[in-house]
């Protein structure tokens, strides 16, 4: 009787830890996740648009689980990795379209930065493998009415 009892033990540890560290879903191989604007290297004047591209998956809302889709996550000025392990954080450098948006105007202040698309699932954690973009950087000039003065 122990045998057993220590048996049905040990699995049920080994299925809960695995399912602890599995919950991205798979995305496809071949699925893209880019920028149509701005591009890499761009200077723009106070305010942009960002557009955001998706190939062979499609966008869904948050919550919604269906099979190769998800939601964008715009990462702001962010160096660290995403941990595919964990939800996409929700802060001001990590923001959340989950409403299944494919742009946003962004005002940033003036100076480099970095921006990155995560495509995140139902509860908002990294696909595997990860669908991201290549990180870019844009330049935001400052206002013509800051430099005058």
């Amino acid at each position: 009787m122990k045998i057993v009892c220590w048996f049905a033990l040990s699995a049920a540890l080994v299925l809960f830890s695995n399912a602890a560290y599995s919950q991205g879903k798979t995305a496809p191989k071949d699925a893209k996740l880019y920028f149509i604007t701005p591009h890499d290297g761009q200077r723009m004047k106070g305010g942009f648009w960002a557009r955001f591209g998706l190939r062979n998956m499609g966008v869904t809302h948050a919550g919604d689980d269906y099979q190769n889709s998800g939601h964008h996550h715009l990462l702001i000025d962010v160096n660290e990795p995403i941990d595919s392990k964990e939800p996409i954080p929700q802060d001001k450098s990590h923001l959340h379209f989950g409403a299944g948006q494919t742009e946003t105007f962004l005002e940033l202040p003036p100076g480099p930065h970095t921006l990155q698309l995560v495509l995140g699932d139902a509860k908002h954690y990294p696909f595997e493998p990860p669908v991201v973009s290549e990180k870019i950087t844009v330049r935001v000039r400052p206002a013509i009415s800051a430099r005058s003065k």
